[in-house]
This record gives C-alpha cells, structure tokens and sequence, in this order.
C-alpha cells in the first residue's frame, strides 16, 4: 500500500532475482480499512514509492483507483456494492478478522482483482501480516496462479518490525513500540525451553505485554499462539508440533502488529530478520 520501506525493496529484490519482469502494485485500498480516521492518515507519496521500486529493480509500478479496477461496480456514493466483495475464506476467522470487520474480505477482493489485471505467476508478501499471507494463499487454491511466496519480515536494528505505519510513531512511542519484540521473544525463548502448550505461552505473551499496559504505553488487543499448519479462530487444544506466536497493539494512535513462527529460526528480535 505504498510508503515504501527496506521490508518492501526486499520483496522487490527477491522478485528481480528471480524472475524477467517485476510489476509492483502500489495503491492504499479503501476496502480493507475498517477506520476512516486510519485511511485519512496513511502515509502516500507514489511518486517517491516509484523511484525506490525502481531502484529495487522493478520494471513497472502498477496503481489506479478504486473506480478503475472496479468499474461499474461501485454504489452511487464511491463504495464497492456488497456483492461484488471476496470471501476470504476460514483463514481470516479470529484475531485481525475479529478486531478489523471487513478487513480480509477487502484483502481479498483487492488482490483477486489485481491477480486478473496483472496475470502474475509469482506473488511476493512479506511475513509480518502473518493472517493475510493465509488469506492471499487461499484467493490461489486450486486456480493455477500465481505461487503464492512469503519472505521474512525485516526488523529495523532495534527489533521491531519494519511497517510503514512506523513513520507515525512519535517520539517515545518507538520505544513503546518494542514491548512487541520483547513479548514475542519471551514466547520464542519459552519454546526452545520445552514449553508447548498454548495457554502456557499465550500467558508468557500477555504477561510481557503487561509491563506496556500497566505503563500506558499501549494497549493490547491480542497476544495469541496458533498452529501455523491448521488455522483456527479459538486457541487450539493439546501440546503443538508448530506454533506461530501473534500479537496487535495500540501504541498512541497507531495500531502495530508483528508474529514470530515459535518453532523455527531463532528470534533475538534484533537485525534485518
């Protein structure tokens, strides 16, 4: 959705390695904002996100509106007519499905569409929107385009997630911000200690994050572990083979999110990874 940051060049990167053309769509879609004031204020500069997708490699920045990639298809006040949205499918079930209404299902209408103007073999997402990267999976299922490829999330040398909602933190909110990190690796480090059931290492999570909450640094809306392997909305049930630990919080007015997969790599919550 633009604001291009070093997360973003690197899925430019990756994809201009490995393929002869890279298309890069920029475009900051009404659909999936279920807050005006947070639409309003996202940050756009599509001509600086050109100049930094082009230097990545990219041969060609795609963007539009609204009315173009969906035309005749709008209500007489601007907006997408109901029946025309995706479903994005079981995978948005719980936590952002939960706290962000409409969300996927304008993910998934948006992607969908930008699969059939671009016609795409490969599609590169990164990491950090963990819940998404099932949703724009499942838009592919069974239709033969494009391979779905996610890339790591890259963290800036503090730990926390790169995201271009960061260049609305203020002052201490970037410090804030890291009672993120620490929570995420407190649950990484429980896992390599032993610790396999979900309760166990929703309760590590959430009570880092307490030290945040009990500060007025933010305001958490979940702390949660899944089974990467089989997304549910409620907590799975009996000790996990594989985990992916989730996180949302309120820091000031931005809303931040980050994962860490439990039973991979280690996570410092430090460098590009």
């Amino acid at each position: 959705m633009g604001a291009l940051h070093a997360g973003h060049l690197s899925l430019i990167r990756r994809s201009a390695e490995e393929n002869a053309r890279t298309v890069v769509s920029v475009f900051v879609n009404p659909l999936q904002f279920d807050e005006a004031a947070d639409f309003e204020s996202y940050p756009q500069d599509l001509d600086e996100d050109a100049r930094l997708a082009g230097e990545a490699g990219a041969d060609l920045v795609f963007s539009g509106r609204l009315d173009q990639f969906f035309e005749g298809e709008l209500d007489a006040a601007g907006e997408l007519r109901a029946e025309h949205l995706r479903d994005p499918g079981p995978d948005a079930l719980g936590l952002e499905g939960d706290h962000r209404a409409g969300h996927f299902a304008g993910v998934a209408t948006i992607v969908a569409r930008l699969y059939r103007f671009v016609t795409p073999t490969r599609a590169y997402f990164g990491a950090k929107d963990y819940q998404q990267s099932l949703v724009v999976r499942s838009c592919c299922d069974g239709k033969g385009r494009p391979d779905v490829i996610v890339c790591p999330t890259l963290r800036e040398s503090s730990g926390l997630a790169m995201s271009s909602r960061n260049q609305r933190l203020k002052g201490a909110e970037r410090e804030h911000a890291l009672h993120l990190v620490t929570a995420l690796r407190a649950a990484h480090g429980a896992w390599e200690a032993g610790a396999r059931d979900t309760a166990e290492l929703e309760g590590i999570l959430a009570a880092s994050l307490a030290h945040g909450v009990d500060a007025g640094e933010l305001d958490v809306e979940y702390a949660a572990v899944r089974d990467p392997e089989h997304w549910s909305a409620p907590r799975p049930d009996g000790p996990l083979t594989s985990a992916v630990a989730l996180v949302a919080a309120r820091v000031g007015a931005v809303r931040l999110i980050d994962n860490v997969r439990l039973d991979q790599a280690p996570f410092g919550g430090g460098g590009v990874r």
